[in-house]
């Protein structure tokens, strides 16, 4: 998997008119368990752009006002996913890359420009030709369609999670969302691990382990 040698600055992305771009972008790389999700979004011109912001930013609340104006008022917009079993044939990034490819194959309106947060890219087609993307490193906190997708990647990803806590409330997973946090371990350790649970990662807590001590679904992504 080799990183894009398309690259983007911002400049030339804001001279492009926003109804013309399409960002892209994913959550779920870091949590122990559930999907990567990822997501598409094209604005207009006329969308209330001070809703948005990286979403690792923004509060829940924020999070989720911000999604109701994008799935209500975007142009085309569209979520994919990549599931538990994928994450483990392809690791997470190629899963996250799948995800995009998914999430841009749900698009009925062609861009201009396609815009990738990271410095890789996915494969994508939209009917039947290939659309090369363009990447921008931190691009969910500057562009604003990747904003958006960025938004609407984690708010479909947490509406899941909490879905899977309704079904298995013994790991907490509407609280933490799958991420590492202490109470997390600790469930996979009385519970041992779901059939959600990604198990090549690192379950259970080691000396310097990842732990997201203080988690709020607000603070953590990606």
């Amino acid at each position: 998997m080799k990183k894009s040698t398309n690259f983007c600055t911002l400049d030339s992305v804001l001279s492009i008119p926003v109804e013309l771009v399409c960002g892209l972008d994913e959550a779920g790389r870091g949590p122990l368990a559930g999907p990567v999700t990822a997501a598409a979004a094209i604005l207009p011109p006329d969308f209330p752009m001070a809703l948005l912001d990286d979403s690792k930013r923004m509060s829940a609340r924020r999070r989720e006002e911000a999604y109701q104006a994008i799935v209500e008022h975007a142009l085309d917009w569209a979520v994919g996913w990549a599931t538990v079993e994928e994450i483990e044939r392809y690791n997470i990034l190629g899963a996250s890359l799948h995800a995009m490819e998914r999430a841009f194959a749900g698009l009925t309106r062609a861009p201009a420009l396609v815009v990738v947060d990271g410095i890789f890219a996915p494969n994508l087609w939209m009917g039947g030709t290939y659309v090369e993307a363009a990447t921008m490193p931190k691009a969910d906190g500057l562009i604003p369609a990747v904003m958006a997708a960025s938004i609407l990647a984690k708010v479909a990803r947490d509406h899941l999670m909490d879905r899977l806590d309704d079904l298995m409330p013994e790991y907490g997973f509407g609280r933490h969302k799958g991420y590492p946090t202490k109470a997390h371990r600790r469930a996979i350790e009385r519970c041992g691990p779901s059939r959600f649970h990604r198990q090549g990662f690192q379950l259970l807590a080691q000396p310097n382990s990842l732990l997201f001590d203080s988690f709020d679904s607000g603070d953590s992504e990606g």
